[in-house]
């Protein structure tokens, strides 16, 4: 089996809505964890943003699953711009798992235009097509989608709306996990 994750960033300082409160992290952190443990992937495929992306890509890394990790564009501004702007230390986490990747299944890096949500609808299907590439290279029938989410689209452009209904639509079995309960 080979897993496609996508999900929420922890919200931002002063954000309207909750929808990936930090100090859910390590919960939400274990419930990727568990879910994983019952879906035995050979792989993950996901982003690397801060919350439920450097979560996954832990787990992972903890419980000896190798990690594709894909970006729209090069490793240190999509650091800038989707790692280190919000609340926690992401940094750290971040660098040290985009160096462990680049010896596993490694770092995919494009070349897309940045603050373009088009941009990152596009990377969702360089995901999920990552993930579709290593099923074929380990013979892997298996292919899900895990999302890491409060559950609902904050409006019709969500991004990890777009990646859910993308998997659906090429098959992926879909896995939730919620970011707003304990």
């Amino acid at each position: 089996m080979i897993i496609a994750l996508a999900g929420r960033r922890v919200d931002a300082p002063g954000a309207a809505a909750a929808r990936f409160p930090l100090e859910h992290s390590a919960i939400v952190k274990e419930k990727i964890k568990a879910l994983f443990v019952s879906l035995k992937p050979n792989a993950l495929v996901t982003s690397a943003a801060c919350g439920a992306d450097l979560l996954a890509l832990e787990a992972a890394g903890e419980l000896g699953i190798q990690r594709s990790i894909v970006l729209p564009f090069n490793q240190q501004l999509f650091r800038s711009s989707s790692v280190v702007d919000r609340p926690g230390e992401w940094g750290s986490i971040y660098d040290q798992i985009c160096k462990q990747a680049a010896t596993e299944e490694g770092v995919q890096v494009s070349d897309y235009p940045q603050n373009d949500d088009e941009t990152y609808r596009r990377s969702n299907i360089d995901i999920l097509e990552e993930a579709k590439t290593l099923a074929d290279k380990y013979d892997s029938t298996g292919l899900a989608a895990v999302i890491a989410w409060d559950g609902k689209p904050r409006d019709d452009g969500d991004i990890t709306d777009h990646f859910r209904k993308e998997a659906r639509s090429r098959g992926f079995s879909i896995h939730e996990v919620n970011t707003l309960t304990k």
